[in-house]
């Protein structure tokens, strides 16, 4: 962290406040090298936490800098690390949860950004928009002037953004956990009067978790790394180099064969396991609710669509 930008923080934390100036003057003395270090970053979370008065220039200026940092200083780029993520969910979670739109908005911004993020920083961002559903506080509640046990059109598109981000569990797939989030963030909100895209969004995802195509997944950050560093080693020699390359084609050659279509088609179809596991959420209060309702004409639907 240069000289310049450690007086201009301090500056902007002694004051309580940073103008679109100052904003721009840690743009220009946190980028000459291209690169946000991790004192840099640290600091501007800092100061987040301590100017109260601050601008959407400086919304912007975080969530691309601290986005920067966790992308691409370590490799392979693109990937958040798992001491990354546990740094992140650090600096943000003082309390046990977020105090800000900003903040929420960077962690989801870090999950769409990336190629892939351990399970800690999804589960993390997720609890955030579950405890705002039922306690009624927290950064998407106007500062609790909106009621515990219902769900917000602002919290539904978060929800979205969050299970189906690209550096998720798995890209445009919901995972069992993310589903039995949905059912208590349901459960928590009957009755309520609910943002329109609420019903569609629940039965959408636990509709996902029981049908979608589960082997759809992303290039994992250690085969990233492996493929990288294979790119990398300029020392192999053509023997060495055909051998490694049969090595790395061999999986490739076999996802090529693979009957995808017909992955996708047994997917679709809800196996005993997953049957017992969507009784065991829909009979756990004993009644069928309309949302629950409204999921089994939706898989009803769509079991009878793979058949044609």
């Amino acid at each position: 962290m240069s000289m310049h930008f450690r007086a201009i923080a301090q500056q902007a934390a002694a004051n309580g406040e940073i103008d679109a100036e100052e904003v721009l003057q840690l743009r220009r003395a946190a980028w000459p090298d291209g690169v946000i270090d991790p004192d840099e970053a640290d600091a501007i979370l800092t100061i987040n936490d301590l100017v109260l008065n601050k601008g959407p220039e400086w919304t912007d200026f975080l969530i691309e800098a601290v986005c920067e940092y966790m992308l691409r200083t370590d490799e392979p780029r693109g990937y958040v690390s798992p001491a990354k993520s546990a740094w992140l969910i650090a600096a943000l979670d003082r309390d046990g949860q977020l105090d800000s739109m900003t903040e929420l908005e960077l962690l989801v911004r870090v999950m769409e950004k990336a190629l892939g993020t351990p399970d800690e920083l999804k589960a993390y961002a997720l609890k955030q928009i579950e405890r705002a559903v039922v306690f009624g506080t927290g950064p998407t509640r106007d500062g609790g002037a909106l009621h515990a046990g219902s769900i917000t059109e602002t919290e539904c598109q978060l929800l979205r953004r969050i299970i189906f981000a690209s550096g998720g569990d798995g890209p445009a797939r919901v995972s069992k956990a993310e589903a039995e989030m949905l059912f208590r963030v349901k459960d928590a909100s009957l009755g309520a009067v609910n943002a329109p895209e609420w019903e569609r969004l629940f039965v959408q995802g636990v509709g996902n978790a029981v049908q979608g195509w589960q082997a759809a997944q992303g290039l994992t950050r250690e085969r990233a790394a492996e493929l990288e560093a294979f790119m990398n080693d300029h020392t192999s020699r053509v023997g060495s180099f055909l051998t490694r390359m049969a090595r790395f084609e061999r999986p490739r050659a076999a996802a090529a064969a693979r009957d995808t279509f017909g992955e996708a088609q047994a997917d679709g179809a809800v196996s005993p396991a997953e049957q017992g596991w969507l009784d065991g959420l829909i009979g756990a209060d004993g009644e069928t609710d309309p949302l629950e309702r409204a999921l089994l004409v939706f898989l009803s639907e769509n079991a009878c669509k793979g058949e044609d």
